[in-house]
C-alpha cells in the first residue's frame, strides 16, 4: 500500500492574507518564502479526529486547528503575550506527552502549541 509522507501543507481562508502571513512569521517565527514554502524541524506529527461536539479547537465553527512543535513552550507563550496575540491563560500537561498552549491568531483561528516531552 502507498502511504503519505507528512504534511505537505495546511492553507487557510483569509480576509487579508499579507496581514495573517505576517503574523505568523511576527509572532510565532515561522519563516515561509513568497510562496509559502516552510522547512520545519524533523518531529512528531500527530494526526487525530475529534468529536464533532468537541470545544477544544475553541470556536463551533473552527472545523480543524494546527498544531505546531515549540521547544519552549514558556518561552514562546511570553513571546506572544508581548506582541499582544491573544493567548490561553492555561496550559495543560499530559505525561509522556508534552506540554500544550494556545494562541488563537488575528482572524479568530485557535492554534496548538506542543512542547513535546
Amino acid at each position: 500500500m502507498e502511504r503519505v509522507l507528512g504534511i505537505g501543507g495546511y492553507f487557510l481562508r483569509s480576509a487579508d492574507p499579507a496581514a495573517l502571513s505576517a503574523w505568523y512569521r511576527d509572532c510565532l517565527g515561522l519563516d515561509a518564502d513568497d510562496n509559502g514554502l516552510w522547512q520545519p524541524a524533523a518531529g512528531p506529527t500527530v494526526f487525530a479526529a475529534f468529536e464533532s461536539g468537541t470545544d477544544y479547537f475553541g470556536s463551533p465553527a473552527q472545523q480543524t486547528m494546527l498544531n505546531f512543535r515549540v521547544r519552549d513552550l514558556d518561552a514562546m507563550l511570553a513571546q506572544l503575550r508581548a506582541k499582544g496575540a491573544d493567548v490561553a491563560a492555561e496550559t495543560q500537561d499530559m505525561d509522556g506527552i508534552g506540554r500544550f498552549g494556545w494562541v488563537t491568531d488575528p482572524e479568530g483561528n485557535r492554534i496548538e502549541l506542543w512542547q513535546p516531552a
